[in-house]
């Protein structure tokens, strides 16, 4: 019988595992000590550990993202942990412009092995600035990696090979997704970077769901198969690097794709993604790319504007229908 874990406790024992084996290894950010997290994500961690590598900050990310550099850069192998990923606007300086050049512009002498653990999306009435998934912002910075699991599983492999890289790490974790629960290997288990996971397969349109959204598409591709659609689900992962070679042998395979994030529309990952597509597979399609995504407004307070603005399954099977019923 598979062990099942929820996706907060996977990055608490791939976190664990890697503090045990590496003694560079250590853990700092608001609430991660005594707390155990704001989102209880690193509960127990202090108790284990102590003080030297479970580390309460003060209330500033800038200060948090640049002692992480620093020790990245003298040996260690930090993991910061970003509350909520509005905030890591207030590091910005250190992110785009330290972190994802130290290597670069010392020559590849100096490594940064530094993870930045990001809680992205909306998680229930949180409003505009404690609920958006700025993925894409980064991924047009050269220098940085960036992870966004959906699940248990990938979330411990995926993190694991990022604290053991020797480059930058943007992992965004959404936070509806801490407390669902799905199978996770125990012990040593890494995932490659780079390897997007086939969800689901299907033979009439690909979905490509990013991060949180995969379960929305996942229940798209059950609606929809009750209407004798058949879908395929893929997964990137991560998106630097992209596993573009999956994603266009899945749309040679299907002949559609729909793309689907919860960050803003609007040069979102979808936006990239649906770049390469038509620069690398047009001539695999037989209709055009379609991208769900959030609307281009603030998220809302009000529970009901939220649902409203953000991307749904119904939403999902929408576009994948618009997309069979397409005439060339």
């Amino acid at each position: 019988m598979k062990r099942e874990i929820t996706f907060a406790q996977a990055i608490n024992e791939a976190m664990a595992e890697e503090m045990r084996r590496d003694p560079s290894v250590f853990l700092m950010g608001e609430d991660v000590g005594v707390f155990g997290g704001v989102f209880g994500v690193s509960e127990g961690l202090l108790a284990e550990f102590g003080e030297e590598r479970v580390r309460d900050t003060p209330i500033s990310e800038a200060a948090i993202v640049g002692a992480g550099l620093g020790a990245a850069l003298v040996g260690m192998r930090p993991i910061v942990e970003i509350m909520f990923a509005d905030f890591v606007t207030v590091a910005m300086d250190q992110v785009v412009n330290q972190v994802a050049k130290a290597r670069y512009m010392s020559g590849g002498k100096a490594r940064v092995p530094l993870t930045i653990r990001i809680a992205n999306g909306a998680p229930g009435a949180a409003a505009a600035q404690h609920s958006q998934s700025p993925e894409a912002w980064f991924m047009n910075v050269p220098g940085l990696k960036i992870a966004i699991p959906s699940t248990p599983a990938d979330a411990k492999g995926l993190l694991k090979t990022a604290i053991r890289g020797d480059d930058p790490v943007l992992f965004f974790e959404h936070k509806m997704l801490y407390s669902r629960a799905g199978s996770a290997p125990e012990g040593e288990y890494l995932i490659p970077f780079g390897r997007a996971a086939v969800r689901r397969e299907g033979e009439d349109a690909t979905i490509i769901a990013i991060g949180g959204p995969v379960n929305a598409a996942l229940s798209a591709a059950e609606q929809l198969a009750r209407q004798s659609v058949s879908v395929e689900v893929i997964d990137p992962r991560t998106l630097v690097p992209l596993d573009l070679d999956a994603l266009i042998a899945s749309v040679r395979k299907t002949g559609r794709a729909v793309i689907v994030h919860e960050a803003h529309r609007r040069a979102g990952p979808g936006a990239e993604i649906a770049a390469l597509l038509a620069e690398k597979a047009i001539d695999y399609l037989e209709a055009p790319i379609l991208r769900v995504a959030a609307a281009n407004v603030p998220i809302p307070y009000n529970p009901d504007l939220e649902r409203f603005v953000l991307p749904t399954a119904e939403d999902i099977v929408e576009a994948v229908m618009k997309l069979i019923r397409y005439e060339i």
